[in-house]
């Protein structure tokens, strides 16, 4: 089975401007990007009732200077998922009818933002997403519910249970991750090569 045929597996697009009262973007460092090339075919007030969250490590980017440079209505930069967390679920909850929600960079940023914002009542469906950067992979051992973040090998170790994983291309929407499962249960001592295949 190839990776095409799972139907969970996630499908990204491109951003595009659309109408709507607020713009909500969502974006690492590499997703910035994407906001930047929207930005050329945005009409030249889109920005004046935007909102932009970079989560980038916290340091100031080029990124960040970049997409001041837009002049949003509201730019946060954080520096984890996390410690955008609060003010991220504020948002969406406070949210009226006409904001268009927009998530760019890594699937593991793109995962969380979207599950926050479904958690928040929103249709996945309308939000915008285009993956830029690393294919690392948000990775959930389905033996111990632990997350391991930024998988990049195949298997994989879980950082909570120590586990050796197969990681999976069925994605869970709900907890925003990769499956991994127990590579050798039957064999313990059978492991197999770890190649670094999610770059």
């Amino acid at each position: 089975m190839t990776a095409s045929t799972f139907f969970s597996r996630p499908v990204y697009g491109t951003l595009s401007p659309k109408p709507g009262k607020l713009h909500l973007f969502i974006a690492d460092d590499a997703g910035a990007s994407a906001i930047l090339d929207l930005a050329k075919r945005a009409p030249a007030d889109f920005f004046a009732n935007a909102r932009i969250m970079l989560i980038s490590g916290g340091a100031e980017t080029q990124s960040a200077e970049a997409l001041k440079a837009l002049k949003p209505d509201q730019f946060y930069h954080g520096p984890s998922f996390a410690s955008a967390l609060p003010r991220l679920r504020h948002m969406l909850t406070n949210a009226h009818m006409g904001m268009r929600l927009y998530l760019s960079g890594s699937e593991g940023l793109i995962g969380q933002a979207m599950q926050v914002a479904v958690e928040a009542g929103i249709d996945y469906r309308s939000i915008q997403t285009e993956h830029r950067g690393t294919l690392a992979r948000r990775v959930q051992c389905v033996h111990c519910k632990g997350i391991t973040e930024d998988v990049t090998t195949q298997p994989a170790t879980c950082s909570h249970c120590g586990l050796i994983l197969l990681v999976r291309d069925h994605y869970s929407r709900r907890i925003a991750a990769f499956q991994g499962v127990c590579i050798n249960a039957e064999d313990p001592n059978d492991v197999p090569p770890t190649e670094e295949i999610f770059r």
